[in-house]
């Protein structure tokens, strides 16, 4: 049974109201709870994957000027409505939850002074075509079980449709403006778009529900439906692909710029300072981060080194990541499946080790899955939370297109950082957390989420991992794959630093496979700052868990440790540690 929320009966334009006539804390609770209502009509993609299934038919037009006034609306009139609730009417859990949507309201209306996303709404990584690809797909978290469910997918298109127009629409204005993608970038989206322009049905990704039909329809209702699907794909969608697909190739890539980093574009170091405020949730410099990347590097660096002579490697360091690209006894795999029964394996191994860390543990049930053909090429692995009811499981997506080049030597600490303890248990147990009002439930902080999943990988040997020196390397290079983002991300958008450059300082500093490193590169020249959050966030709870360890000696307990660090749901960085000193000094 699909998880509904119940939309709650006072409406938001009577809150001030409700304030004056019922006792505070019942009305701040129906304030949180109506924000996360009137956020779910803003955004009905992000209830639909909460599995909140009302507004699984609409798609709006996040492009139009109409959207955007009624976004900004929405948060101005939350920031407003928080300054009711003085914080001496307020529970400790309700104060961080006032503490956290200002932040969010504060955040948005911020990004309001810059139109880069708006005129460059479409990139290789991050963009909705390739969301609505998997919803399309039929195995994403749209549903497609019922009449009714391919009802609403078919209108849910019709938006979908408009946001491509509009899309095309406003690329074009702003790369009159010079808000315009690198040309490296733009031939990355060509063959993703490409793919909506297949005419053969049997193979166009949003068919495949139709094959996929449920038997239990009636023929009349399946004859209706493939009717409906065939018009609407032939006539609409393939077309709107054509014509966004072929302004890319050609007019668009034309003006495409040769610049990797965003200062090139209007307002582009103001933006970027932005971006690091909104992803790092703190007030570090561009030059601060730099630095502590270059610093990070190096001692990891060091590291790397005790690894290389402990497998009785004689060249440089350079040279040892070669030997780890290419080295044949680490690609042993000939079938992807053998690729997913590994990480099965790896989490059977950790299990037994499990209890000695955590207490608390997620209800969501969890898969390890292939990435899906038509991404394949450019997505990293990943991972999608489960429905906030449980019944869709969060799921580790694994990238395959090369199965005999497939490099096993950092798969342990992949595991950890993008499923088991990693995002897999925070983010589950932030959606079962029944204390958390709802709107912190999906709330997701770059710095807090992927600085967990990151400092996870630090949990290896603790958990029975790590066990082969390869294995502990392939630790270290993902750290020092985070290290490097550091530099990489603040040199091409504040140091004029070229994508090739970057690319080069990541072969000089780690055994990522160049193709891999291009990927990554690509990645943050499209979305600025995003790359910066993992460090930033890793090394404040690696900071915080010293902390707490030197200051409450023999009253540490790792486990109630990552229970505060988890029980708070994603937070930005100060109020985690807030959180963490109350503790800290709570149990002195």
């Amino acid at each position: 049974m699909a998880f509904t929320i119940t939309s709650c009966k006072q409406d938001s334009k009577d809150l001030k109201t409700t304030a004056k006539s019922i006792e505070p804390n019942e009305a701040f609770k129906i304030m949180l709870d109506t924000y996360y209502e009137d956020g779910l009509k803003l955004n009905p993609v992000s209830a639909t994957f909460s599995g909140d299934n009302r507004y699984n038919d609409q798609y709006p037009n996040s492009l139009s000027e109409d959207y955007k006034s009624k976004t900004k609306a929405y948060y101005t009139k939350y920031a407003s409505l928080l300054e009711e609730f003085p914080d001496s009417t307020l529970s400790k859990t309700e104060q961080m939850s006032k503490a956290v949507l200002k932040w969010e309201c504060d955040i948005a209306l911020e990004g309001f002074n810059y139109l880069h996303r708006e005129y460059m709404p479409i990139d290789q990584m991050w963009s909705p075509h390739l969301s609505v690809g998997q919803l399309a797909s039929g195995a994403g978290a749209q549903p497609f079980k019922t009449v009714e469910d391919y009802n609403n997918w078919l209108k849910r298109l019709d938006g979908y449709i408009a946001w491509l127009q509009s899309a095309k629409e406003k690329m074009a204005e702003g790369s009159e403006k010079g808000y315009v993608l690198p040309q490296s970038l733009i031939v990355k989206v060509l063959p993703q778009l490409e793919s909506g322009t297949i005419e053969d049905l049997e193979q166009h990704l949003f068919y495949k529900p139709i094959l996929n039909m449920p038997e239990s329809f009636s023929d009349e209702d399946k004859t209706e439906i493939t009717q409906a699907y065939t018009k609407k794909i032939t006539e609409n969608l393939i077309p709107a692909y054509k014509d966004i697909y072929q302004f890319m190739k050609t007019d668009y890539l034309n003006l495409g710029r040769e610049s990797s980093g965003i200062s090139s574009t209007p307002q582009g170091e103001a933006f970027y300072n932005y971006m690091i405020k909104r992803f790092t949730t703190t007030n570090m410099t561009a030059d601060e981060i730099h630095n502590l990347g270059l610093s990070e590097v190096e001692r990891i660096s060091a590291e790397m080194e005790k690894v290389k002579t402990q497998v009785g490697f004689e060249g440089d360091l350079k040279a040892f990541f070669d030997f780890v690209r290419n080295n044949n006894e680490l690609m042993p795999f000939n079938d992807p499946q053998e690729v997913i029964d590994n990480f099965n394996a790896i989490h059977e191994t950790m299990k037994p080790q499990i209890e000695k860390l955590f207490d608390l543990k997620p209800k969501t049930p969890f898969e390890v899955r292939r990435t899906e053909a038509f991404r394949e090429v450019s997505a990293s692995a990943e991972y999608n939370q489960g429905s906030l009811d449980g019944t869709r499981p969060g799921i580790f997506y694994v990238p395959i297109p090369d199965v005999e080049n497939y490099n096993t030597f950092s798969d342990e600490a992949l595991f950890l950082h993008e499923a088991i303890p990693g995002h897999h248990y925070q983010i589950s147990l932030q959606q079962e957390d029944q204390d958390l009002p709802q709107f912190r439930k999906t709330l997701w902080y770059s710095a807090y989420g992927e600085g967990w999943a990151l400092y996870s990988e630090s949990l290896g040997k603790e958990l029975g991992l790590y066990m082969d020196p390869y294995q502990y390397f392939g630790m270290l290079g993902m750290e020092m794959h985070r290290a490097i983002r550091l530099v990489v991300d603040t040199g091409m958008h504040t140091k004029g630093w070229t994508r090739e450059q970057a690319i080069q300082y990541s072969l000089d500093h780690e055994a990522e496979s160049e193709a891999s490193i291009i990927s990554e590169i690509e990645r943050y020249m499209a979305m600025p700052g995003q790359a910066l959050s993992y460090k930033i966030g890793q090394l404040k709870i690696r900071a915080l868990r010293a902390k707490a360890e030197t200051e409450l000696g023999t009253n540490f307990d790792i486990k109630e440790f990552h229970n505060q660090v988890l029980s708070v749901g994603c937070v930005p960085l100060a109020l985690l540690e807030d959180n963490i000193n109350v503790w800290i000094a709570e149990n002195k």
